[in-house]
């Protein structure tokens, strides 16, 4: 099996993690790529609804619950008390694709792209203690860093940024051209 492409966007809250990486899936899916995502949550979540089937089968104890339609199909699992599992356990559950994309998991040693907005909820840099940063996206100038820095808006470089990195192959598809001729 071949290794897998994985790339992080990391940062504290209001950072802007999550709006660049759902620009960045849709620009990479536009360009023809196949993309899955991780997302860490900090807190508790819950993607099911109280009073559905499949909340009642969990409530009941079930371990795992699947949820199927010919339009898409979701597993949740129940951890009742065992630990969180290790980002492996969790990459090893993907189908395989072009790219992983992962927004949080900031300790694991993978490259990533360090968000940045005036409005986080804290301002301190990650990318001087966090060897695996590559480059710095910002809404703001950056000083004191041989990192690359982007605009956090400047979707398409930072793509070509990951590609690169990650060594994605050429454009699967073309990209839109203006209308120039």
């Amino acid at each position: 099996m071949t290794e897998r492409r994985i790339f992080g966007i990391s940062g504290w809250k209001n950072s802007g993690k999550t709006g660049l990486a759902v620009r960045i899936v849709a620009e990479l899916t536009r360009r023809g790529f196949q993309v899955s995502t991780i997302k860490h949550a900090h807190h508790d979540f819950d993607i099911d609804k109280v009073g559905a089937d499949s909340y009642r089968h969990r409530q009941a104890g079930a371990h795992e619950v699947t949820i199927v339609s010919g339009t898409r199909y979701a597993i949740m699992h129940e951890l009742r008390g065992a630990p969180e599992p290790s980002f492996e356990e969790i990459l090893a559950r993907l189908a395989p694709c072009d790219l992983v994309l992962i927004e949080g998991y900031k300790r694991e040693p993978i490259p990533k792209i360090e968000a940045r907005r005036l409005e986080a909820s804290n301002r301190t840099p990650l990318a001087p203690s966090d060897p695996h940063i590559v480059a710095i996206a910002a809404d703001h100038a950056v000083a004191d860093t041989d990192l690359p820095v982007f605009d956090l808006d400047d979707t398409m470089a930072i793509a070509d940024f990951i590609a690169v990195t990650v060594n994605l192959p050429g454009r699967k598809t073309p990209p839109e051209t203006s209308g120039a001729s």
